[in-house]
């Protein structure tokens, strides 16, 4: 999610979602806000919504620590989920974990995070998330982040 020059319009309305996936699953109103909402339901109704394998992961591991429920097996929603025409699940590449290591800026310790954000610069997306370290990322211009209340969302 690199903002050093700006992408085209097109490229713009590709958006990664981390955590804000659960949204759409249960209770969107309490999760995410409705800009971020309506801009991954767009992505969705486009087939530009991608998702990294590593929020498939945490996902997996919040239901298997109880701090999430979902309302059925997670492997059958998440299964689900992926089959989706409009959702495509980005895989780990050696670049991407090599790139982890190598985000320019002060950017925290937590290495979901900042595979996170290696595969959004390397793909070129926006990622949707409330992770204060990766919004002030996107304020210096290493990576475009919005956060899901961000009215910004809401341009077509």
């Amino acid at each position: 999610m690199s903002r050093k020059t700006r992408e085209t319009k097109a490229n713009e309305q590709r958006i990664a979602a981390g955590h804000p996936c659960l949204a759409l699953v249960r209770q969107p109103e309490r999760r995410l806000k409705k800009p971020g909402r309506e801009a991954i339901e767009r992505a969705i109704a486009g087939g530009s919504l991608r998702i990294s394998v590593m929020t498939v992961w945490e996902i997996s591991q919040l239901d298997a620590l109880g701090r999430i429920y979902l309302g059925a097996p997670i492997d059958e929603l998440m299964e689900k989920a992926l089959a989706l025409p409009a959702l495509q699940c980005l895989q780990l590449a050696p670049a991407l974990i090599f790139d982890a290591h190598r985000l320019p800026g002060d950017f925290h310790r937590d290495p979901i995070d900042r595979l996170l954000v290696a595969t959004a610069r390397h793909h070129g997306l926006t990622l949707i998330t409330e992770d204060c370290k990766i919004l002030d990322s996107a304020r210096q211009g290493y990576v475009r982040a919005r956060s899901s209340s961000d009215k910004e969302l809401l341009k077509p």
